[in-house]
């Protein structure tokens, strides 16, 4: 798939789901639970227990589903190379790297760099960033978002920490392109309960489209 269609889908869903687990088994769970609950846009971390492996497990899957499959954790240029040859459609990083984002745009994969302030996204962005991961999120807040997009309303931002199905239209509203969801979504997980993770899912998806018709 081309660079500009996966972007376009991550855009169009409005939310990239973390899966971030202590197993490879949870890990391919998860991502059938977040599918069903209709959320297409799916990160599996490198934190995952043999990630790339893992990665390379549900491309088939993926494909099969419209779920566009991207890589997270990345720190470094030599792990997301191994990432995108095992199928990985797009690159997270939780900080500005600007050897990952040169690597991303020579093979045309989309890059969502971190960064928590306003030097750091003009960074990414000068740099070639297609989004901005805000991260973390929790801790800036929807007010960060904000003020930002007022000298800067080009930015391309995605939230990632605290972001929770009630307050959803506040990022998206405060200037979000898209947002990074972890454990607000994946919770029920730990108890192995995956039909609360479709069901949240669900939720999220139904915020978002709310969030932007009211726009």
């Amino acid at each position: 798939m081309i660079k500009t269609a996966i972007l376009h889908k991550v855009l169009e869903s409005g939310i990239v789901a973390i899966v971030r687990t202590e197993s490879a088994d949870k890990a391919k769970r998860l991502v059938g639970a977040i599918n069903a609950g209709g959320i297409k846009t799916i990160e599996v971390t490198m934190s995952v227990p043999g990630a790339l492996r893992v990665i390379e497990d549900l491309a088939g899957f993926c494909r099969n589903e419209g779920v566009t499959l991207g890589v997270g954790s990345i720190l470094d240029p030599e792990t997301a190379r191994a990432a995108i040859l095992v199928g990985a459609e797009y690159v997270v990083t939780p900080a500005l790297n600007s050897e990952v984002i040169r690597l991303c745009n020579r093979y045309q994969i989309p890059v969502m760099p971190g960064a928590m302030s306003v030097k750091e996204i003009v960074e990414a962005m000068e740099a070639g960033a297609d989004i901005v991961k805000v991260f973390p999120a929790e801790i800036l807040g929807p007010q960060f978002i904000k003020a930002v997009m007022g000298p800067l309303p080009q930015a391309p931002l995605m939230p990632t920490g605290g972001v929770r199905v009630d307050n959803v239209a506040e990022w998206l509203t405060a200037g979000a392109v898209a947002l990074g969801v972890g454990g607000s979504l994946t919770a029920g997980a730990q108890t192995g309960d995956y039909e609360t993770v479709t069901r949240v899912a669900r939720q999220f998806a139904a915020k978002i489209k709310e969030a932007r018709q009211g726009a």
